[in-house]
């Protein structure tokens, strides 16, 4: 249907757009009116004309998603969301940026309906918008049959110069280029202004060039006010199904006011009253009252919200069709709909028996890996070209391509920071469990996208090996030392290191049943015994967070050795050596700080006995932290500085970390 966009009621919805978020602004004393008042045509254009969206169920899984990955232009997002239907009332626009409100300075996933992603770091939505596109065509190879297209939905991106500047978009956009995802249309906010300045202080590559060496296909509108062509150019990028679509949209920030247009004073700050009041005069809109939404506004938005609404029921006959055509598939995809693992799952998890061999926790990893993926198909990932060091390829399992888009494992390449912002909009699905692999000092280059993804409480998965001193001759450049600290720092990540096969196994059980947030695996590099104990006690010991693993016999402990990883069985040996001295001492692993937290005091305290202070823990990795457990009286073994470049042998040696050194730092706390 043509759509004649001189009609009086488009403008007046662009206006709405416009001077909501400069009213949201102004009640706030802070924000970014500038962007909105830019971007107001062609945000209108799109939900109005192209987005398929019903506000009736904002979670319908073929929904299109829409990413403002500019999340300082958030206002324009929650107008956005007002007008179109969804439950975001009135009052909370007008409460923007206030606690308890729905309308936070930044777009916040989970806060209000429509807000399919938290976004604000710049780059982060690029990624996150990516990894949608990337979760839509891998449902679509698993679950789409002829005449039964379930998963076709497109992913719709605002993105700025900040955004394109950062290295994560790059990395992301040229993932995205490489994988053909023809859902992916991103719309760049050229607008010429940063916050310093104009944007050819630092910026002036031709975006569309690299854009085009990536692989996209690229297009540009050089009036980001004109309906018509923005409506040519979205159905232009609808159009581009085989590769992602970038259109360079020329906009003016701040457009309408007649003092801060194209500066960048209309960037990050109220207009003000006199402002605001030029340019509502300027684009003729009415001086009062603030927060106005005319009725023609409303209604221009209607019909795409009854067009959603119509999509919306006849996706849900034909996935009620589907399941009766295809029990097994139809079974599968209602289970990853109610969020219920496969019944019996657990059952595939391995128990590895104590022997003479010594198995890596990594390489336990990968065979814990391969025994539960076949029951779990919602879980896939990959590495960044590590998988063969990091044991993540899923046997079996195709790598996942244009050609085979129904494959579970990803080669994410030299892109770590991509690849956590990439799983996270995996993650964003609900129907898949992402996980994604590199060695722990590389946590750093994607610790904002695990930051995010813990704010936004993701089932993502990191396997993060290699993580300590003891991968050996790399040298400190390689070697994590202030990583577990960082990471168990972040609130909602769950950090996990365990110190043999058998806890590895449970780390990857509390990892698939934790749907709530975000799991670390640190595992290592070097072999490690299967400990005695650990078959028996690690179910119960790992999901505690920590437990006793032995216990001196006969006898009470004269003190506490807590250990992680690969140092428990370092641990364990110098509990051997200290009781052929006559000196009993308890060994507790501790593989996750958070877990053991969230227990109760009274367990706790069954662990680490308040009376029993002499107490030594031992890190290969940074000390800080550990008081908190090892206390005033107590000692703790770890690592001050940076690693060294040497076999892991002469390392532990060098380093302190030997049964001698151990025996002689437990002597010295139990003669005080």
């Amino acid at each position: 249907m043509t759509v004649d966009f001189h009609e009086p009621q488009h403008q007046s919805a662009v206006n709405t757009l416009r001077f909501l978020a400069v009213d949201m602004v102004e009640a706030a004393k802070s924000g970014h009116p500038g962007a909105p008042m830019g971007l107001a045509p062609l945000a209108y254009i799109l939900w109005s004309q192209h987005l398929r969206h019903d506000p009736g169920d904002p979670q319908w899984p073929d929904r299109d998603r829409f990413v403002l990955s500019c999340g300082h232009a958030s206002a324009l997002l929650y107008g956005l969301l007002h007008c179109a239907g969804f439950d975001l009332p009135m009052e909370e626009l007008r409460r923007f940026r206030q606690i308890g409100s729905k309308t936070a300075g930044h777009p916040e996933y989970g806060l209000a309906p429509g807000i399919e992603t938290t976004t604000g770091p710049l780059g982060q939505g690029v990624g996150n918008a990516v990894g949608m596109a990337v979760a839509q065509a891998h449902l679509a190879g698993r679950f789409n049959r002829p005449d039964y297209e379930l998963f076709r939905h497109r992913v719709w991106v605002l993105a700025s110069d900040g955004d394109l500047m950062e290295g994560v978009a790059s990395e992301a956009s040229s993932m995205a280029g490489h994988m053909k995802l023809g859902n992916l249309k991103v719309f760049y906010d050229d607008n010429r202004i940063t916050i310093d300045g104009s944007t050819d202080i630092t910026f002036t590559e031709d975006v569309g060039a690299r854009y085009a060496a990536y692989g996209w296909a690229v297009r540009r509108v050089e009036d980001g006010n004109d309906l018509e062509e923005l409506h040519a150019a979205a159905l232009w990028a609808e159009a581009q199904t085989d590769r992602p679509a970038l259109v360079i949209v020329r906009t003016h920030i701040g457009f309408g006011s007649p003092n801060k247009q194209d500066t960048s004073a209309a960037h990050g700050s109220p207009l003000g009253a006199d402002e605001a009041a030029l340019a509502r005069e300027t684009l003729g809109w009415p001086a009062g009252p603030k927060f106005l939404v005319p009725d023609e506004a409303r209604e221009a938005f209607r019909p795409a919200a009854n067009r959603g609404a119509d999509a919306q029921k006849a996706w849900q006959a034909l996935l009620e069709s589907y399941g009766q055509a295809y029990r097994e598939s139809g079974q599968e995809l209602q289970d990853r709909l109610a969020q219920r693992l496969p019944t019996g799952w657990e059952s595939q998890i391995p128990s590895f028996p104590p022997g003479e061999a010594k198995m890596a926790t990594r390489k336990a990893s990968g065979a814990v890996l391969s025994a539960i993926a076949p029951s779990l198909p919602r879980l896939l990932g990959g590495s960044a070209d590590l998988a063969g060091s990091n044991n993540t390829t899923l046997a079996g399992e195709d790598f996942f391509s244009p050609e085979t888009p129904a494959g579970r494992n990803f080669h994410f390449g030299v892109r770590e920071h991509a690849m956590g912002s990439v799983m996270n909009g995996m993650a964003l699905s609900g129907l898949l469990i992402p996980y994604g692999a590199t060695f722990l000092i590389f946590s750093d280059y994607m610790r904002p996208a695990i930051r995010l993804a813990a704010l936004m409480g993701l089932q993502t998965l990191y396997v993060l090996t290699h993580d300590s001193i003891f991968l050996g001759e790399d040298g400190p450049t390689h070697q994590p030392i202030s990583q577990l600290l960082s990471l168990r720092s972040i609130p909602g990540l769950v950090t996990l290191r365990p110190a043999d096969t058998n806890e590895t196994a449970q780390a990857w059980r509390i990892a698939i049943e934790r749907s709530t947030g975000p799991t670390a695996l640190a595992l290592t590099r070097q072999g490690l015994p299967t400990l005695p104990s650990s078959a028996q006690r690690a179910p119960e010991g790992v999901r505690r967070g920590a437990y006793v693993l032995s216990d001196p016999d006969p006898g009470e402990p004269q003190a506490i050795l807590i250990a992680t990883g690969s140092e428990v069985s370092l641990a364990v040996e110098a509990q051997e050596a200290l009781a052929a001295e006559g000196i009993g001492v308890r060994v507790v692993s501790m593989p996750s700080w958070e877990l053991f937290e969230e227990q109760s005091a009274e367990y706790r305290e069954s662990v680490l006995p308040p009376n029993l202070t002499q107490r030594l823990a031992i890190e290969a990795g940074s000390p800080l932290g550990w008081h908190r457990y090892v206390g005033v009286e107590g000692d703790v073994l770890a690592i001050q500085g940076f690693g060294e470049s040497a076999p892991a042998k002469d390392l532990a040696q060098h380093f302190g970390f030997t049964v001698e050194n151990v025996v002689r730092r437990v002597k010295k706390l139990v003669s005080n």
